[in-house]
């Protein structure tokens, strides 16, 4: 895995080998953040990284110049790479949480302007998402929330939704606070 854009770019990030994750191919990064910065200035947002494991999205993010990305993680392993990654590099724009996800979401209030979720492809509670991120309006007026999921999954049936992105096994769902 290596950044590909902004103050880090092309630095390789080298994870545990035991962590229990899918991390995002640096393929289908490269792709969505090519549609993002046609999309949205990604300097100065605030970003919240949803099953971040290895933190290579929020790494991402926060080389791009998102003034936060919150992680959220359940694995412990994942959270402390992250953690120590970012101190390293200088990040303190990153936060991290240690927590169940959809826990998490029920005592968040705090709006962001992205919202990254990468869950496990197996969870069958991936259609819940985009339904508990716009039931609480956990976005800014037009901020979006990315999905990534088995390309076979069709998320395109919430109301929100407004583009999916397919890259081999993988897509992206993308969906827009009115």
């Amino acid at each position: 895995m290596r950044i590909i854009g902004g103050t880090l770019r092309g630095l390789r990030i080298n994870p545990p080998q035991n962590l229990p994750v899918r991390p995002t191919t640096d393929l289908a990064k490269e792709a969505l953040f090519n549609i993002l910065q046609n999309q949205i200035d990604l300097d100065g947002i605030k970003v919240l990284d949803l099953f971040s494991g290895t933190g290579n999205i929020s790494l991402e993010f926060a080389s791009r110049g998102a003034s936060l990305v919150q992680a959220v993680d359940r694995n412990q392993g994942g959270i402390i790479f992250l953690k120590d990654t970012a101190q390293k590099h200088r990040l303190e724009n990153i936060k991290t949480f240690k927590a169940d996800v959809f826990k998490y979401l029920d005592i968040e209030s705090e709006k962001y302007d992205l919202i990254f979720a990468d869950p496990p492809y197996d969870l069958n509670k991936i259609p819940e998402i985009p339904k508990i991120v716009f039931e609480k309006e956990l976005l800014v007026t037009g901020g979006l929330l990315i999905v990534e999921h088995q390309s076979l999954q069709n998320l395109s049936g919430h109301p929100n939704f407004t583009d999916q992105r397919k890259y081999g096994h993988s897509s992206f769902s993308f969906f827009k606070a009115p």
